[in-house]
This record gives C-alpha cells, structure tokens and sequence, in this order.
C-alpha cells in the first residue's frame, strides 16, 4: 500500500506464503486474507515466531483464522484445523460462517476497555470478504488463555481479536484497508500497527 509509506513512514514487501521467510528481518509482519494459503503450515510456523518474538502483527480475516490455530496449538494444545482446508471436522477451531461475509458489510462494535476501542471508540460498518471465523468454542478457549475480544458483531461473532503478552499481536475479521486506496481514511487499526512497528525498531 503505497500510502504506508506516503503518510506513516513505513515501506511494505509481500512475500509468499511458501517462501519461510526470516521474521525477524522484518519490524512487523501483516498476514493478509487469501487463505487457504500456498503452505499453511509455513503460515502457522511464522506466527508463532512472530508471536513469541514480539514482532508486531497484524493478521486481517484468514490472517485472523491462522492466528487463532496458531494459539489454540502450541499454547494451548489443541489440534485446531481448519474446515476450509481441513475439511468440516470436530477439532475444527475455523468454521464455516452461517451466513457468508464475502463482499459485505457489516457492523463492528468495539468492546469497552479493549486497547482496541481505544483506537477506534464507536461502532462502524467493516468490509468483510469471509466465509470462515473461529468457532465459539475457540473465542471462548482463547478467553479463557487470556486473549481478549476487542470487537464483535452480529454475524462474525468476534471481530478482533487481542493477544497477551505480546507488544502488538492484534487480528480482526473485517478488512481495514479496504477504501484506502481509493482515498479513505487509514483505519486506526493500521495506524495502530504502524505505531508498533515504529516503536520496535532498533
């Protein structure tokens, strides 16, 4: 996105999934939709260097679903497939939505006292291009592990998502970047992330 760089100052490079890239060559790391991915488990074996290494992540929709598995395995042990690519299994963590997001619109509320209501304070409406989310069993593991809602809507369930003990490892389902190319606002959810990267630079 070249306005990342026109207006907050940061330079972005898109790698391929199936590339095992070095994280820690990088400041922050953005996993975007577009799941399933060229090899899932090379997406599953860098966010979890990303998240033990405190690289600043932001994982938007598949990014999002990946960084559920990701938890829900190593830190908590669970087996965590996912029905895109899994098939519909009972160890699903992803699941498909009852009703498909893919290319709509939907209200995102963001949950009181989560860090990410202090970024974006009232509920708005979020481009979604998703057919999958975290199950309700998964959110609720997640919570209980400590992982805290910062969003929810009525058709997501939960819209972001905000990791412990990490600088910045935050996921949301809807899309934030989506208008900004054609002029719209950056998201502070982006700014946010930017911000981290800024701060974990040496």
């Amino acid at each position: 996105m070249p306005r990342l760089a026109e207006e907050l100052g940061v330079s972005a490079a898109w790698l391929p999934t199936d590339s095992r890239f070095d994280v820690t060559a990088f400041d922050g790391v953005w996993l975007v939709p577009g799941s399933p991915y060229a090899d899932d488990e090379a997406v599953i074996d860098a966010l979890h260097e990303v998240r033990k290494g405190g690289v600043p992540f932001l994982g938007t929709c598949g990014g999002m679903q990946y960084a559920v598995m990701e938890f829900l395995r190593f830190e908590l042990g669970q087996v965590a497939t996912h029905a895109e690519s899994d098939g519909e299994r009972d160890d699903n963590a992803v699941i498909a939505l009852a009703c498909s997001l893919y290319g709509k619109a939907s209200t995102v509320t963001p949950v009181a006292g989560s860090r990410f209501a202090g970024w974006s304070p009232e509920p708005f409406e979020g481009m979604h291009f998703c057919n999958y989310a975290a199950s309700p069993d998964s959110v609720a593991a997640l919570a209980t592990a400590g992982v805290v809602v910062g969003a929810t809507g009525d058709e997501a369930g939960a819209e972001v998502l905000e990791f412990p003990d990490h600088p910045f490892y935050v996921a949301s389902m809807f899309q934030p970047h989506i208008g900004a190319s054609a002029g719209a606002p950056i998201h502070p959810l982006i700014r946010a992330f930017v911000s981290a990267v800024h701060a974990s630079r040496r």
